[in-house]
């Protein structure tokens, strides 16, 4: 696994496609690059950050930037990333298939959700997550879940948050805890940038995408058949096991301690998941919420807000999504593993 990781980025093919990247300047360590991007001159990567475009283009200008524990990605078939020149993305801000102008200022733990559209010269502060299909119109700052508008971009303004992300020094990455105990089927995909330390147990195509870091501690960390992990997830169990039934997802960049997920669960993008939770089967938390120790999630809501709260009834389309990102992720895993693994069998 070290040498794979030797000189980063981690780099994987999607059905054959590379990543264009003629003038990286710097990639952190366990950062990747997957697929069909195209990265223009001068990019920073930070460490752990993710770019990854299997279903769909990433396409990113001039002067990027991406703090650790970034991630870039795609909606399957239906909306590429598309990222202008001179953009700032800080540590562990989601940029998620959608359309970014130049000049940009997306803040630490920020999220942008498909479909969206963000002008030119827009600032997205820490935290704040834009909805899918939202427009950001340009020379405004936003905050907030859902992101509103708050004032106009003052002068200078652009290049002193954009500088201030920029200078932040790459996370320096600990050792693994402890050796992984590792139980799981030949169709599970753990992808060479993610972390697993203590027990780990995981049913056939189930998942762990890039830049994940898993600590069962004394406990153990349990998935499902088909469940599925995404980039930049952090799971750590504090006082009890980690338990996902099949048939589940987590997104993008979710803190999770010790809990249960329930069978056609979904975990949003950029959400706090506390110790003790329990998700009864058929439920989606939103994007950027949070629960507190010890909640249950009723079956059948979509829950969203800090503390979780129930938002609407699950519906046909929501239920929908579910099976369908399963179905994608599998084939994308598939993949992943076949060329992981080849990887691994070329001599050093």
């Amino acid at each position: 696994m070290s040498d794979l990781l030797s000189t980063p980025p981690f780099i994987l093919p999607y059905h054959g496609i590379l990543p264009v990247m003629p003038d990286l300047r710097h990639a952190g360590a366990r950062s990747a690059v997957i697929g069909r991007v195209t990265l223009g001159p001068r990019a920073s990567i930070g460490a752990l950050a993710l770019l990854r475009a299997d279903g769909h283009v990433v396409e990113i200008g001039a002067d990027f930037f991406i703090g650790d524990r970034g991630t870039v990605h795609i909606a399957h078939e239906l909306y590429p990333a598309l990222v202008g020149d001179r953009v700032t993305v800080g540590r562990n801000g989601v940029v998620h298939a959608c359309t970014v102008g130049s000049d940009c200022v997306i803040e630490e733990n920020a999220v942008i959700l498909d479909g969206s559209v963000v002008e030119d010269g827009v600032i997205l502060e820490a935290g704040a997550v834009a909805f899918p299909r939202s427009k950001l119109e340009a020379n405004m700052v936003y905050a907030g879940i859902p992101a509103k508008p708050v004032r106009p971009v003052e002068p200078g303004e652009i290049a002193r948050r954009a500088a201030r992300l920029r200078a932040v020094p790459d996370e320096v990455l600990a050792p693994t805890r402890a050796p992984a105990k590792l139980e799981i089927d030949p169709t599970t995909f753990i992808a060479a940038t993610s972390t697993v330390a203590g027990t780990f147990r995981a049913d056939a195509h189930s998942s762990v995408l890039f830049s994940c870091e898993l600590d069962a501690g004394d406990s153990e960390i349990v998935l499902g058949a088909n469940s599925n992990i995404q980039d930049n997830t952090i799971i750590r169990c504090v006082n009890g096991p980690f338990v996902m039934a099949a048939d589940a997802v987590i997104g993008h960049n979710v803190m999770l301690e010790n809990c249960t997920i329930g069978t056609g669960v979904l975990v949003g993008m950029g959400s706090h998941v506390a110790a003790g939770t329990v998700f009864e089967p058929d439920v989606l938390l939103a994007a950027g919420a949070r629960t507190e120790p010890g909640q249950v999630l009723e079956s059948g809501w979509l829950w969203g807000g800090s503390p979780a709260r129930k938002i609407s009834p699950m519906d046909e389309r929501k239920r929908a999504m579910i099976p369908w990102i399963i179905g994608t992720y599998c084939e994308y895993t598939a993949g992943f593993l076949a060329s992981q693994n080849a990887l691994r069998s070329v001599p050093a």
